[in-house]
């Protein structure tokens, strides 16, 4: 094993020129397997830099200092990065919607000096002043956004298991629909309802009801109404009553699939009707892109 590559193709990290070449390469073939894989790659690296950082921020004593250390570190760094990239929804799906976009193949028959060339606009990723322009756009997750994830990360994994839907995407949602928890839906007296997702209670409901006063949009105007909403005994059952809702329900069958992209994940959810807000897409989104960060930092916490 070479310095700067782990072993496997979907475990190795391109840490060195001629590999970041390769990849560039491959992406330029322009072949979906390719595109994902320089993506990824890509956001390895991306992620190499901002645990380097990290590390060197929080953890540079001087004391026990040694070029052995270093190079340990530096490989401790880039199995952590190869293990937080990939991720459903996350950095490298956006890496390799540019790397689609932009990767422009020669035209037919031109000369070599006609030619466009292939244009990578990832090659300044890893240098410090792309980490802060990434984080600029990425507000820092709070504590009750924090507490929230950490809260029901075990009950949104199992349903993950059963449906197939992202943990991520679960928890973000729950967590837009209850503001994080600091607005759950409760039954009459004040008692919980463990209704994370606002889902309400139809005609063929069986279960326990809440009736509350929640905010409808009707052509883009806000009003106020009561409605009954489901009412479960435990949070679990609550992830595993949404799971059942999306994948078993034909509105939501199309959004359901679209686990590869939180874009168009929270884009099917709103075409399905799942709410009246007109601009619950972006709210979706945005909240799913905070819980990947959290599950990142929780990755990255338990492995240092």
């Amino acid at each position: 094993m070479s310095y700067g590559q782990l072993p496997g193709a979907s475990g190795s990290l391109a840490a060195d020129a001629r590999s970041l070449n390769n990849l560039k390469l491959q992406a330029g073939k322009k072949t979906p397997a390719a595109i994902k894989e320089a993506a990824k790659q890509f956001e390895s690296l991306f992620m190499r830099e901002l645990i380097k950082s990290m590390r060197e921020a929080t953890m540079k004593s001087g004391l026990m200092d040694s070029p052995g250390g270093d190079l340990g570190a530096d490989l401790l760094d880039q199995q952590f990065a190869v293990q937080m990239s990939g991720q459903p929804g996350g950095l490298s799906d956006l890496i390799a919607q540019q790397l689609s976009r932009q990767t422009v193949d020669a035209k037919p028959g031109a000369a070599d000096s006609d030619k466009k060339p292939v244009v990578t606009p990832i090659s300044a990723r890893t240098k410090a002043s792309s980490l802060a322009a990434y984080s600029a756009h990425a507000s820092a997750p709070t504590v009750g956004q924090t507490n929230f994830v950490q809260r029901h990360s075990e009950a949104a994994a199992s349903a993950e298991k059963s449906s197939g839907i992202p943990a991520s995407y679960m928890l973000g949602q729950a967590g837009h629909e209850t503001g994080w928890g600091q607005h759950e839906i409760k039954m009459k007296g004040g008692a919980p309802s463990f209704n994370l997702f606002g889902i309400k209670a139809g005609a063929g409901w069986t279960g326990k009801v809440a009736e509350v006063t929640t905010t409808e949009y009707v052509n883009g105007i806000a009003k106020k109404a009561v409605a009954k909403f489901r009412a479960y005994d435990s949070y679990e059952s609550s992830f595993r009553d949404y799971a059942k809702l999306i994948t078993q329900t034909p509105r939501y069958a199309q959004a359901s699939l679209q686990t590869n992209s939180v874009q168009a994940f929270a884009t099917g959810m709103q075409k399905a009707g799942y709410a009246t807000d007109p601009d619950y897409a972006s709210k979706l989104s945005r909240a799913i892109h905070t819980t990947q960060r959290l599950q990142r930092a929780q990755v990255l916490a338990q492995n240092v």
